[in-house]
């Protein structure tokens, strides 16, 4: 009787912490802002920190960053209620949708207001004479830098626009393949570390900004076709007071005139993005449709019959989900 009544006790107490850990943000309480980790902690820290503390300023709200070790644990941060809200880019932004309870607040814009595009690059070092062809060539002839898994820039978009279409593994194409950040890719190619390495043009901009030496070693072979931007993320049951705030804060931060507006506007240079504006899932399309049809070739390359049925029935799903979005707001572009 005696162990049945602590062995109550005990889950009584798990299933507490457990609803605890999971329970929304109340007004008053302190909101983890998750920051991918594109480039390091102090660089990341260093651009986002002024927007942080003017969010705060402005709204009354105690909002702390928490920056992600890579785009998995962001997405699993949120997932548990570990973040409330945060920069996520875009394909982080689809699985946080997906699998963490999270919801697009807004996305990034460009100096102009309308939806802000970047692309995905291909890198080597400056003089080196490596050329696209000479990449599609394989042979395992060159080392290569590809990013995060749940990286648009890093990994899907290559993987969409060059490796799938020309039937390359890259695991057999090249003599090593490495997973890292952009900004260590960056690195690896500039002091010939690595042949060939996955970035993008923001990385570019932030490189030639804060390391215009490195920045200076590299030689773009490849350009994607452009790529929607990132967007600010919260988790469904977030306060809707609290959104509330978020969205007059960000959708008005940098517009405007006098000094507060021109302050708030050179943190945004120092973020490389012109503003926010609103947006939903429907933005994203692009990206999901490029993950949809990622996902149904590896299913095929691998010949496994269920996988191969499995992932044609999720890539029509999106495209029947796309076509929706289509439907009620027009095409998507990149811009």
């Amino acid at each position: 009787m005696i162990r049945k009544t602590i062995a109550a006790a005990i889950a009584m107490t798990v299933a507490g912490l457990v609803l605890a850990s999971c329970k929304p943000a109340a007004p008053d309480q302190t909101l983890n802002f998750s920051i991918a980790s594109a480039e390091d902690q102090q660089s990341m820290e260093k651009v986002w920190q002024p927007l942080l503390d003017d969010l705060n300023k402005q709204t009354g709200l105690h909002v702390v960053a928490h920056f992600a070790g890579n785009y998995t644990a962001q997405i699993e941060a949120m997932k548990f209620n570990q973040v409330q809200l945060g920069w996520f880019p875009a394909l982080s932004t689809l699985q946080a949708v997906r699998r963490a309870d999270g919801e697009v607040l807004g996305r990034i814009t460009g100096a102009n207001g309308h939806g802000m595009a970047y692309a995905s690059v291909l890198l080597v070092k400056k003089g080196s004479g490596i050329t696209l062809d000479d990449v599609l060539k394989c042979g395992k002839k060159y080392s290569f830098g590809i990013g995060d898994a749940e990286s648009t820039s890093g990994t899907l978009a290559p993987m969409a626009y060059i490796f799938i279409p020309h039937n390359i593994d890259p695991q057999q194409c090249f003599t090593v393949v490495r997973q890292s950040s952009h900004q260590a890719n960056m690195f690896a190619v500039a002091n010939g570390v690595l042949d060939v390495v996955t970035n993008n043009t923001i990385g570019l901009v932030f490189a030639e900004r804060e390391n215009p030496a490195i920045a200076n070693k590299v030689q773009v072979i490849w350009t994607s076709p452009p790529l929607p931007e990132s967007s600010i993320v919260v988790r469904k049951d977030l306060d809707p007071a609290i959104k509330a705030k978020l969205r007059a804060f960000f959708f008005k931060y940098g517009t405007g005139t006098g000094p507060e507006a021109d302050h708030e506007r050179q943190v945004m240079k120092g973020l490389a993005y012109g503003g926010f504006g609103p947006a939903d899932i429907s933005y994203l399309d692009p990206v999901a449709q490029m993950d949809a049809s990622n996902t149904l070739a590896q299913a095929r390359k691998s010949g496994d019959a269920t996988k191969i049925a499995d992932a044609q029935k999720a890539f029509e799903a999106q495209m029947a989900e796309i076509a929706s979005h289509q439907a009620s707001h027009g095409a998507p572009t990149g811009q």
